[in-house]
């Protein structure tokens, strides 16, 4: 690897009611075009807005650099505050609290997406599925705009419920859910003995991935075992660094990711050497397999070092910055675009398996527990077994 870069009151009135409406509405005389700046606008709010009083200097400034940033329409970058930054920070390690759910924004659909429930957590348990939209939280409608805005609301204290309106991703009717938010420790890197064959499941990419990656594709070989099956099936992605190591371990000598910023400028460009795992590979990938796991994806695809199985994947292929501002703080901000090594951007399009499979719509879970069900996992064994023939 040669670089280290750290890279989520519409009033409704009824007809009868209009005229009413309007008669409490009082017009304010001035001079409009004064409150057109935004400092302007803020002396005219501090002045008129009824409860004035409860909002500080403070609030004002941080709604100037929230607004500042959510005018990029970008539902990827976002100013933080302290805490909220620290929030985000956290849930790197593998430990934060919420109900266990990573989410999206549709492009296409302009809703809120579940790219997949974080195994054994509250959302698993109430049954949210990858591909459901989430289209309220708590009885407030939210669309793709209010990404970020919807996840603070599913966040909270441990014991607490939240209830989300969700529509299925097989079309069924609106249904509101309740789950009860806990602590969410999350594993990034499972393991399971298929017999001959090694499986190695990525939840996430984050700081210890990489290192406990390595071991478990040690054991592998230790062990003697004739292929590998990569389980990326709801990873939302992570550091960036990660997913290049893990691409590293598997793929021999060539490209792994390029990025370009605003200007056509590569801003980085990684290689692997030439190691790589000698066995047959095959990774099980789904729509919850976005951003860092559509770079291993991509990578081990375009390098034919392996099998691609199971359905598209979410079409995440650009790069956050996370920036921490003085006084405390931070932005998320979009600065680049990530290439696979044959030059293709997949944001909005997704990597298409080698191997497409769907799973019945009855499974109830997926991964070696559920072998008998996983059709996915099954088609990866089975090309394991020929490989080797």
């Amino acid at each position: 690897m040669k670089k280290r870069t750290v890279i989520l009151f519409v009033l409704l009135l009824a007809v009868s009611n209009i005229a009413t409406a309007f008669a409490s509405v009082q017009f304010v005389t001035g001079d409009v075009k004064e409150v057109m700046t935004t400092r302007a606008l803020e002396r005219f709010l501090k002045k008129n807005y009824l409860r004035a009083k409860e909002i500080s200097d403070e609030d004002f400034e941080i709604g100037r650099r929230k607004g500042t940033v959510e005018a990029l329409n970008d539902p990827y970058s976002e100013y933080f505050t302290e805490e909220e930054y620290n929030s985000f920070v956290e849930a790197t390690t593998g430990e934060f609290f919420g109900i266990g759910v990573q989410i999206g924004a549709d492009a296409n659909s302009k809703m809120i997406t579940v790219i997949a429930p974080i195994k054994g957590s509250p959302a698993e348990a109430a049954g949210i599925q990858s591909g459901d939209k989430i289209v309220s939280v708590n009885g407030i409608d939210y669309t793709a705009e209010d990404l970020e805005e919807a996840v603070k609301h599913i966040k909270g204290d441990k014991g607490t419920t939240v209830k989300l309106g969700i529509l299925p991703k097989d079309g069924g009717e609106l249904k509101e859910v309740e789950v009860k938010r806990d602590e969410i420790r999350m594993e990034s890197v499972i393991t399971a003995d298929l017999g001959d064959i090694a499986y190695i499941g990525l939840t996430q990419f984050e700081d210890d991935t990489l290192a406990d990656f390595k071991a478990a594709l040690n054991r592998a070989k230790t062990d003697g075992k004739k292929g590998l099956i990569l389980d990326l099936r709801g990873n939302p992605g992570g550091i960036l660094e990660a997913a290049v190591g893990v691409s590293d371990l598997l793929l021999g000598e060539g490209d792994i990711v390029s990025a370009k910023d605003n200007r056509g400028k590569e801003v980085f460009h990684y290689a692997s050497d030439a190691d790589r795992w000698e066995k047959p590979l095959a990774v099980l990938a789904n729509g919850g397999s976005a951003s860092a796991s559509e770079i291993v994806s991509g990578a081990i695809k375009d390098h034919k070092a392996g099998t691609l199985v199971g359905e598209k994947t979410f079409g995440k292929g650009v790069v956050q910055s996370l920036l921490p501002l003085p006084g405390g703080g931070g932005l998320k901000l979009t600065t680049s675009e990530y290439f696979t090594p044959s030059g293709v951007n997949i944001q909005d399009k997704g990597i298409e398996p080698d191997v497409k499979v769907a799973l019945p719509k009855e499974v109830t879970g997926i991964g070696p527990e559920y072998k008998e069900q996983d059709t996915q996992l099954q088609k990866a064994i089975e090309i394991i077994e020929k490989s080797d023939r």
